[in-house]
């Protein structure tokens, strides 16, 4: 199969970490495609007309995107313990938190957009700080909320600490600060070989 990847999107990193978590990593064929919403990039566009990465190309030509609908492609391809979990309480847990993680991943980059990419006149304060307190409040959230480390993380895991990798990447917000639990859980996380072997790296080009 092969995965249009970006080196320094969170979603994109979520599809990665979750094929090593299935053990599926060996099956993709990674390629690096620089996207953004101001720069056309025509292979990628051929394959999903939003131009945006993840996509995958599945052995039988057919065509994903969208992190969530790649993710459950692929968690139905391995014979381990799935990451979507089939128990209808635990499923809609992991499901709610991936729904958090990409809310705090796409309040990151509209924050992102606010702080360093839009041009400086244009830039509006109170958006980006609106932005931030959406992540702020979702991480008070999960302080609360997230338990002990399990020993195989489920797709909520997985989507929680790449969109928090990423927001630490970029600057966007200190998040571990004041909040004992979730730094520890993140910590945990991160020190995964999934992880370690799908480091974050690289600017935009608009």
């Amino acid at each position: 199969m092969k995965l249009l990847y970006q080196t320094h999107s969170p979603y994109a990193r979520k599809v990665l970490v979750a094929a090593h978590e299935m053990g599926l990593q060996q099956r993709l064929y990674v390629v690096h495609q620089e996207t953004s919403p101001t720069r056309r990039n025509e292979e990628v566009l051929a394959l999903n007309p939003l131009g945006k990465v993840p996509v995958l190309v599945c052995d039988d030509g057919m065509v994903l995107f969208d992190s969530n609908v790649i993710c459950e492609y692929l968690d139905g391809m391995h014979p381990n313990a799935r990451l979507i979990p089939g128990e209808s309480r635990a499923r809609f847990h992991a499901l709610k938190m991936q729904a958090l993680a990409q809310g705090i991943a796409d309040a990151g980059i509209a924050a992102r957009w606010e702080a360093a990419r839009r041009p400086a006149q244009l830039r509006w304060p109170t958006m980006h700080e609106a932005q931030v307190q959406k992540i702020a409040l979702a991480c008070d959230f999960l302080d609360l909320q997230i338990g002990r480390h399990q020993t195989t993380p489920d797709i909520g895991d997985i989507a929680l600490v790449t969109a928090l990798s990423w927001a630490e990447f970029r600057g966007i917000y200190a998040f571990p600060c004041g909040r004992p639990r979730l730094a520890a859980w993140y910590s945990s996380l991160c020190a995964r070989p999934s992880m370690l072997a799908t480091a974050l790296a690289g600017e935009t080009q608009d």
